[in-house]
């Protein structure tokens, strides 16, 4: 791995708490074999990619969220129309299915993971944009593939941290997807992702970080009891507004919106299920 990569400092060791209120083991293995199985499902239907209404790849994302027994709350505002950078910060595999629930978009993902069981064939099926971060020279072609899906009218999800982190610490946001923004003169929509335990309080319980198995992490989730995954949908940054990637990127950083946390727009929030098909969240696309 090249040493100009982008890591965290987080570890399932010294940043993921234990699930604090956990649910009965068979109640939590009946959760994992349905979202196993849902998973599955999209397996079996991938082969149709874009022929998949995007109604549907929502609703699937959804079952998989509340399968997993995760209560979501969204709040924010409406997307623009048309192609749209959304840019998160990443903290689980969660992430993915929970962004992909309020909106279907394209994703931007490390290359390692088109070579992953199911997930990868899944992934590129789905339109999922490849990233080869062992190779610097790659970046240009990928920061043109994604100006080019943004023109083409696409959302596309960016996670610019470059690597998940545990959730109470956050990594800075890289520039080079922020160019392609400013090549295809598109917004960028901000997204700030967090999860909370039954009582309220942040966790890292779902955080998928450093040598951390897939199946661990899975398993915190299913087992945890009152999972909430709060979703905020921040304004959108229209084109135009800044004219660097530095400073673009600066102004998509949670923290410098100048909301405080906790911070609920004036929309209403929705616990336990995500909207259907509200207008007012946005498309996706990450580096998961």
């Amino acid at each position: 791995m090249s040493g100009w990569l982008p890591s965290a400092p987080c570890t399932p060791g010294a940043c993921v708490e234990p699930t604090g209120s956990a649910i009965a083991v068979p109640r939590a293995v009946l959760r994992l074999v349905a979202v196993v199985a849902l998973v599955g499902a999209g397996v079996v239907l991938s082969p149709l990619g874009g022929r998949i209404p995007a109604g549907a790849v929502r609703r699937w994302c959804r079952w998989i969220v509340r399968a997993a027994g995760v209560r979501v709350r969204v709040t924010g505002a409406a997307a623009p129309v048309g192609g749209t950078l959304l840019v998160a910060n990443h903290i689980s595999w969660l992430d993915i299915p929970l962004l992909a629930a309020v909106r279907p978009a394209r994703m931007v993902a490390k290359a390692e993971i088109r070579r992953w069981p199911v997930a990868g064939a899944l992934a590129a099926r789905g339109g999922v944009l490849f990233i080869d971060r062992d190779r610097l020279r790659a970046l240009p072609d990928t920061v043109a593939r994604i100006a080019g899906a943004l023109r083409a009218g696409q959302a596309v999800v960016v996670f610019p941290e470059g690597s998940t982190w545990c959730g109470r610490a956050q990594g800075p946001f890289r520039r080079a997807a922020f160019q392609a923004a400013l090549d295809a003169r598109a917004p960028v929509q901000p997204v700030r992702l967090r999860y909370r335990s039954a009582g309220g309080t942040a966790t890292t319980a779902p955080a998928f970080v450093g040598e951390d198995t897939l199946l661990a992490s899975l398993w915190r989730v299913v087992s945890a009891r009152g999972l909430v995954a709060e979703v905020e949908v921040r304004d959108a940054i229209p084109a135009g507004v800044h004219l660097d990637r530095r400073s673009l990127a600066r102004a998509a950083q949670p923290e410098a919106s100048g909301h405080r946390p906790g911070w609920i727009h004036s929309t209403a929030v929705a616990v336990g299920r995500l909207p259907e098909d509200s207008p007012r969240v946005s498309e996706e696309v990450g580096v998961a």
